[in-house]
């Protein structure tokens, strides 16, 4: 299969043909792409294309091409949709996919779309649904699943099975509960297909089953789906009770915003923004580190402001500050990128005093190799050995410092319920260059006697 590649040219005959309103022509050119695809397109027309493109094609298509949809893209076109025609995309819809994108309405829009909605059961799990929070394993999951109970035998639940499939777009497992809708285990299709039809469920389910329950969070949820390579998991209530089911597809979708939001504060953004999205956004998602860069690097100034007159007797000790700041921050990012990755992959095994000499042990074996590869440099340039070992001892007190702080920052952030992936940005390699611009001077002046 060749994937898809929207081109000019394709996107222009596109907006020839719902210009000059061929129809019929427009949605058979519709037909051969997925509904990924058609989204894709419809992210790159205008308002009211969009809008006519939405309108003109099923609703069992374009209901999926809402889902996939730049979030400001959905809102102008559900924005121009009647409460019947969202009604309509919406009944095409899983309850989760359905939720979350009610979600996004103003309440007295979403009174409208539920009372056009036709199937009552579905507007009854879409409403549970919309009761969770969407930071939960309850705001995250499906109600559609398949489920038996353990009192039916293999015949009485093959039939049940029948039925609820018709509303499962995809049967990941069979899940078993009791008289009161207890989650009590799951069913192999093989035990299920070999097993005499009179013989008890109770007698051949496996009671092993992993679960979450709607309280958990979604990053939760995707460390116990990946760790046990889990392509769906069920989600149970206070007590017990199985209320629905969280599939890989939106795991995945928690994986990608949580590394995308990592990747952004790492790089010093403070909010989620995109490339298109606008001045004033993007302004205001930059700024605030850029304004602590800046506060960082006048604060540096201001050190090496106290440091005037031994700057002056030995100037060479200025050319190499920029070298020690640098190597302060870079050694901070990179323990703190460590640490943050074992936090977030829940791999980070041992005490914080254990994580600590380790690091202060790799940051000083680090730091003495670098440490001669400079004195040799610097004592070979300037002919003066005592600068040289200067400078050298202080780069390496810098990296063992910065070690340390990139270390116990995301540690300690994380005990207080504070996103480590912070300590991964300009607020560690600000705070590390300071450090290392006060010791690189203050061990400079005790060796060399000024």
């Amino acid at each position: 299969m060749t994937p898809f590649k929207l081109t000019d040219e394709l996107l222009d005959q596109i907006q020839l043909l719902i210009e000059a309103g061929k129809d019929s022509d427009l949605q058979e050119s519709m037909q051969e792409y997925h509904y990924a695809d058609i989204a894709e397109i419809t992210n790159e027309l205008d308002t009211e294309q969009a809008t006519y493109l939405i309108k003109l094609l099923d609703s069992e298509k374009t209901s999926d091409v809402l889902t996939e949809l730049d979030e400001d893209v959905r809102e102008a076109i559900l924005n121009q949709l009647t409460p019947k025609e969202i009604a309509e995309e919406i009944a095409e819809l899983d309850s989760d996919d359905a939720a979350d994108i009610l979600g996004e309405l103003p309440a007295d829009q979403v009174q409208g779309v539920i009372s056009n909605i036709e199937d009552k059961e579905h507007v009854k799990d879409i409403v549970e649904l919309l009761r969770y929070d969407e930071d939960s394993a309850g705001g995250l999951m499906a109600k559609e699943l398949v489920k038996v109970n353990e009192n039916w035998t293999v015949l009485t639940c093959v039939k049940e099975m029948r039925e609820q499939a018709k509303n499962v777009t995809r049967v990941h497992s069979i899940y078993v509960v009791d008289d009161e809708e207890i989650l009590k285990g799951r069913l192999s299709l093989k035990d299920l297909l070999t097993t005499s039809t009179r013989t008890d469920i109770k007698d051949v389910y496996i009671p092993k089953v992993d679960y979450v329950r709607v309280n958990e969070k979604p990053e939760e949820v995707a460390k116990i789906m990946s760790k046990y390579d889990l392509e769906a998991i069920p989600v149970v209530d206070e007590i017990g009770r199985l209320v629905g089911r969280i599939t890989i597809d939106d795991i995945v979708d928690v994986i990608r915003e949580e590394a995308d939001k990592d990747y952004q504060m790492a790089a010093g953004i403070s909010q989620d923004v995109e490339a298109d999205d606008s001045i004033w956004e993007l302004t205001r998602a930059r700024l605030p580190w850029l304004i602590l860069g800046l506060i960082g690097g006048l604060g540096a100034a201001a050190i090496m402001g106290g440091f005037e007159e031994m700057i002056t007797k030995h100037a060479v000790l200025f050319y190499f500050s920029p070298l020690i700041a640098a190597m302060a921050g870079n050694v901070g990012v990179q323990s703190s990128a460590i640490v943050v990755q074992g936090l977030a992959n829940d791999d980070l095994k041992g005490s914080i005093s254990d994580r600590l000499w380790k690091e202060m042990l790799l940051a000083l074996f680090n730091g003495l190799i670098l440490a001669v590869i400079l004195l040799l440099f610097t004592w070979f340039w300037k002919g003066s050995f005592e600068t040289a070992l200067a400078i050298s001892i202080s780069l390496v007190v810098v990296i063992i410092v910065a070690g340390l702080v990139g270390t116990f920052t995301p540690l300690f952030l994380d005990r207080r319920g504070i996103d480590p992936a912070i300590a991964t940005g300009p607020f560690i390699t600000t705070s590390n260059d300071i450090f290392g611009i006060l010791i690189y001077f203050t061990i400079a002046r005790w060796i060399l006697g000024i």
